[in-house]
């Protein structure tokens, strides 16, 4: 399945499910002071689905989990491990993270799911080469629901500094 591409705000997307490009849980939530995606998800839901990704502990790389959705009109939200210990993405833990997500979503029998794109923001990679990566992992993926890829929208959403996709992508 080819994903739809769009440039806006993960919060605004009409899905049953999101994916918060989270870390491994080494360090507690509430010390991280989340930034970008993880920051907004937090300032919109509550701190409710932080506290019950607590209850998984250290995630291993590329692990996707289910939360509840707190405050946010969806059905759920899915974290992934995108980044390792040096906070830094690989091309396999972007793969794996997407993967495992919609494998989650599909055990959960959400019919719609929306991605950030994962570790091009504090991770740092490329969005060129996340983007790449993604559409390849959800192109041969067994899951057959709606999926979105969003580019952060720097003009309308969270503050420049935690703003991990300001600039445009090259047109698909």
């Amino acid at each position: 399945m080819k994903p739809k591409i769009i440039t806006g705000d993960l919060l605004d997307q009409k899905v049953d499910v999101i994916v918060n490009a989270w870390n491994r849980n080494l360090i507690p939530w509430w010390l991280l002071l989340p930034q970008g995606v993880s920051g907004a998800i937090k300032k919109k839901s509550g701190v409710a689905p932080f506290c019950e990704l607590r209850k998984y502990r250290t995630l291993a790389l590329g692990q996707a989990v289910l939360t509840g959705a707190g405050r946010l009109p969806l059905k759920g939200i899915i974290h992934v491990a995108g980044i390792g210990h040096l906070w830094m993405p690989s091309e396999e833990s972007v793969r794996l993270a997407t993967r495992n997500a919609l494998i989650v979503a599909k055990n959960a029998g959400y019919h719609s799911i929306a991605f950030p794109l994962i570790g091009a923001g504090t991770g740092g990679m490329k969005r060129e080469k996340v983007l790449e990566l993604m559409t390849q992992e959800i192109e041969t993926a067994p899951y057959d629901g709606e999926v979105t890829i969003v580019v952060y929208d720097r003009q309308r959403g969270y503050r420049d500094r935690d703003a991990p996709y300001g600039a445009p992508l090259p047109h698909h």
